[in-house]
Parts: structure tokens; sequence; C-alpha cells
């Protein structure tokens, strides 16, 4: 990610280069727990390797600026939001539109897009929360407040993932739009491993404005 804002940072250097990034839209992608405390090419034992490299790519070729990196082990979710939220404030400040900025996270890593939704307090930015929400969050973690425009992904076969509606619900910060996606892939949490179609598809229609898709 660093790297990333450098590049950011230089490319802005510039009153026209900055112009020309308002024109992109930015993907911030956060991964899973496992690969956190694995390497890349380390198979979990039941869901195999995760593609991270190739969930990237994917988002990539799809237009956007993918901003992202492998977190450190033990990583505390609310400290990086704040990073996040860092580098969100950074482009926003290079004059990038928020709707143009999306904020990606599978099971923990949409754990810690909660938090960049709660600390951001922009209703204009996108967020994509993927298999990570229970119920019992309300009551373990009950200072996530969404805000802005929420796609909610969850695997039906999958335990850590649930719907988020309990969650919307108790929220006080505006969402304008709001869309809760239900898969039945029937590879229980392992379905965030892959660049699945079921849930790629969705977040990059999200992620360029498209929230009215069916």
């Amino acid at each position: 990610m660093k790297i990333s804002l450098f590049y950011l940072l230089v490319f802005c250097s510039s009153l026209v280069a900055c112009q020309d990034t308002n024109e992109e839209r930015y993907l911030f992608f956060l991964h899973n727990r496992f690969l956190e405390d694995h390497e890349l090419n380390e198979k979990h034992p039941e869901y195999g390797r995760t593609e991270y490299t190739e969930i990237r790519t994917q988002f990539e070729n799809s237009g956007f600026t993918v901003i992202s990196e492998k977190r450190n082990p033990n990583t505390n979710a609310r400290t990086y939001a704040l990073y996040v939220v860092r580098q969100i404030d950074s482009l926003l400040n290079f004059g990038t539109a928020p709707d143009k900025i999306t904020v990606v996270g599978t099971s923990k890593g949409g754990y810690i897009a909660q938090y960049v939704s709660t600390l951001a307090e922009n209703s204009d930015l996108n967020f994509v929360f993927i298999a990570s929400f229970r119920t019992s969050d309300l009551e373990n973690i009950p200072e996530i407040n969404y805000c802005g425009n929420i796609l909610t992904i969850y695997e039906k076969s999958d335990p850590f993932g649930v719907s988020a509606l309990a969650r919307k619900k108790t929220s006080t910060c505006t969402i304008n739009h709001f869309k809760e996606i239900e898969l039945n892939t029937k590879m229980g949490h392992g379905f965030l491993f892959k660049p699945l179609d079921e849930w790629i598809e969705p977040t990059i229609k999200w992620a360029n404005g498209d929230y009215n898709f069916d």
C-alpha cells in the first residue's frame, strides 16, 4: 500500500496530473485473516491457498487503481482502519470524489472495512463487506456504525457470515445505498479465498457506482 501511495504522491506533483487522477476509481482491498498469518503460497487445510494476487489482478483488469498490501500478523483492526482512513483522506485532498473510492474487505478484512466506514464518516464512500458479520457482533463490537454506500455479501453455507441487516438498523449515519447478497456456492468460508465471479462481479459493479444492479 505504501508503494501505491508514494506513486500517487509523485503522480500528483503537478496540477494537471492531479486533475487526471480525479477520473480514476480507487479500490482498497483488505484480505482475510489467514493470509495475515501465513505466506502467500501457504494453503489453508480446508480451503486451500488465499488467491490474493489473482483477486488483485481481477480488480486491476477491471480498471481500478488497487491499493492493497499483505498485513502483518495480529494486526489490530481498528488501528489498521485508521491507517486506511488516512490514505482515503489523502485521495480526497487530491480532489478524488468520495464515490470513486471503494473499500472492499473479506473476512477480517471486512471487519477492518467496517471500522473504516465508521471512522471515515463519509456517506459518499463505497464499501463492500464480505463474510464479515455475525449477530453476536452487535454485542461484541457495538461501536461499528455503517456509513456510506454499503454492499454486504455472505455465503449461505458459511457460519462466519450472515445477513447484516441488523447492523444496518443500529447504524445512525446516512446510508444512501444498501444492498445485500446471499450466495449459495456451498464452499463455506472458502468462497472468499478465490476470485469467484459470484462476489467479484457485484463488487466491481458497486465500485463503479452501479447501485441498482440485479
